[in-house]
């Protein structure tokens, strides 16, 4: 790596665990062990711990399952899997077991909220009997367009919703990595192909960008669909770089600082439990463009292949 790039990484690795496991991981190339150590700091140090650390007695956060936006339960928990939590944290293990709880008096299945409970109950490792059955109503609720759209079970003839695909695809992945009994393979394809005919955030009758503020990466995307948490989900799955994704990655590299780092973006309006980085270069946003640009630039390799020279990365 040149100077500019041994400071760039140098900086990343002064951030928070969450920020320094996937550096090890996914730009340096580092052993298992190295990775497996580093992450298992998200639950004791920095933001991890904080967010565990503002548990509730009863084993929600904020006093609710999925109210208050953004410190409810569901949210907390959704945090928890973004920053890296290792599986199977007791913490976490508790607040799935009261979204269970809660799930059991639904009385009509939401696709959004089913596709969150999907995959915080495959990624932090709960066990749920019922969770099969969840992933079933996901993959019954895919439109005709290889989508979905929350608003479907009142509008059958509504395209589908970026905001809804989005989770809908990161549920059945996070479903599948547990061997979760549902084939899920052709739905998550048909979802993927649903993105890439829109050139993953374009509007299928103008061609134009669909959805106003996407191209705006605030850390916690929380439900809202963006460019870059598009791009992630294609990287998670060590997706063929395609070239309809060709316009989403120059979104990502006109965001680019001059000083080669990635901006802080606001929150989403709602109640947070604290700000993870104050405004200027974000090293959360930075790392998470740059797995995205390292995949971009070597296509057909996994997500956790050796990416230790970054010389390759594409420019702006």
């Amino acid at each position: 790596m040149t100077s500019v790039e041994d400071q760039l990484i140098d900086w990343l690795l002064e951030g928070d665990p969450s920020i320094r496991w996937r550096v090890h991981r996914d730009l340096l190339g580092s052993s298992e062990s190295t990775v497996r150590g580093e992450r298992a700091k998200v639950a004791t140090e920095g933001w991890g711990a904080k967010l565990i650390s503002l548990q509730d007695q009863d084993g929600r956060w904020g006093g609710g399952d999925y109210t208050p936006k953004w410190i409810s339960t569901t949210y907390t928990l959704l945090h928890l899997v973004w920053l890296g939590l290792p599986p199977g944290h007791p913490a976490a293990l508790a607040g799935c077991e009261r979204l269970w709880e809660w799930q059991g008096r639904w009385r009509v299945p939401e696709t959004c909220i089913v596709s969150m409970l999907v995959r915080l109950t495959a990624a932090h490792g709960y066990h749920a009997e019922r969770l099969d059955g969840l992933a079933e109503y996901l993959l019954s609720e895919q439109l005709d367009d290889g989508g979905w759209n929350c608003a479907a079970r009142d509008e059958p003839g509504k395209h589908s919703s970026f905001h809804t695909s989005i989770q809908a695809l990161e549920a059945l992945d996070a479903y599948h990595r547990v061997r979760g009994a549902a084939e899920t393979g052709e739905a998550q394809a048909r979802g993927r192909d649903f993105f890439l005919r829109h050139q993953l955030y374009k509007s299928h009758r103008t061609g134009r960008l669909a959805i106003r503020g996407s191209t705006r990466f605030p850390q916690l995307p929380q439900w809202h669909f963006d460019v870059l948490r598009g791009l992630e989900h294609f990287v998670d799955v060590a997706a063929d770089r395609d070239q309809r994704l060709r316009d989403a990655v120059d979104v990502l590299l006109r965001a680019r600082r001059a000083d080669g780092r990635w901006p802080t973006y606001a929150a989403y309006p709602g109640r947070t439990w604290f700000q993870m980085e104050e405004p200027g270069p974000s090293r959360w946003n930075t790392l998470r463009v740059l797995r995205v640009l390292v995949w971009w630039g070597r296509p057909g390799e996994s997500h956790d292949a050796d990416t230790s020279n970054l010389s390759h990365l594409p420019s702006a």
